[in-house]
């Protein structure tokens, strides 16, 4: 009976949390995200960052974020460090993971989840072992498994072993456990980091 039952939050439950968690949330941020994108037009004159990534089946996506780096280059035309390129605003966000509200409307356009292991970049398809590609059996999330385990302190072999262990373990109550501590760590001003 609990399989059937985390088969329907799987395929149906989810879904509809997601919707409800990220419309709530737009309602609720709303101020707080016009307040950003002026800020960041005024100051930078660019407001969002999109790049493409790959979702549930490995389809290609377009993930937005709030722009928090400079576009700069060095003599060679090549990109500077992302620590050289982050700007004043943009730290503050990416400390407060603010950077990651426009998120919300990939989860209402149906790309994202609010749990699911983190979209990365497509290069990385090619890289993956077949058991690795199982990774994209769900869609990516804003926070995951991996965050709440280390975040960006962990290498890409140990995210991609808690993005497998998220998906061999989805269900509602794992999926609360993730949300309650990804709240914890922001609102307490820990961050995604151990």
């Amino acid at each position: 009976m609990s399989s059937i039952l985390n088969q329907i939050y799987i395929h149906i439950a989810k879904r509809w949390l997601d919707l409800l968690l990220s419309l709530l949330l737009i309602l609720l941020l709303f101020p707080l995200f016009l307040m950003i994108s002026f800020m960041l037009f005024l100051k930078y004159g660019h407001v969002f960052f999109i790049q493409k990534r790959p979702g549930l089946n490995h389809q290609i996506f377009s993930i937005y974020k709030f722009r928090t780096m400079h576009d700069l280059k060095n003599e060679s035309d090549e990109n500077l460090s992302d620590e050289q390129r982050v700007h004043a605003v943009g730290r503050v966000l990416r400390k407060t993971h603010l950077d990651e509200l426009p998120q919300l409307v990939n989860i209402l356009i149906g790309d994202m989840s609010i749990v699911g292991p983190r979209p990365l970049f497509i290069e990385y398809l090619a890289k993956y072992s077949t058991k690795e590609l199982r990774r994209h059996k769900v869609k990516p999330g804003i926070t995951g498994w991996a965050q709440i385990n280390g975040g960006s302190t962990l290498n890409l072999q140990e995210k991609l072993k808690f993005d497998l262990g998220y998906v061999e373990r989805v269900s509602f109550l794992f999926d609360m456990k993730i949300l309650k501590i990804s709240f914890y760590n922001i609102f307490s001003g820990r961050g995604f980091e151990k």
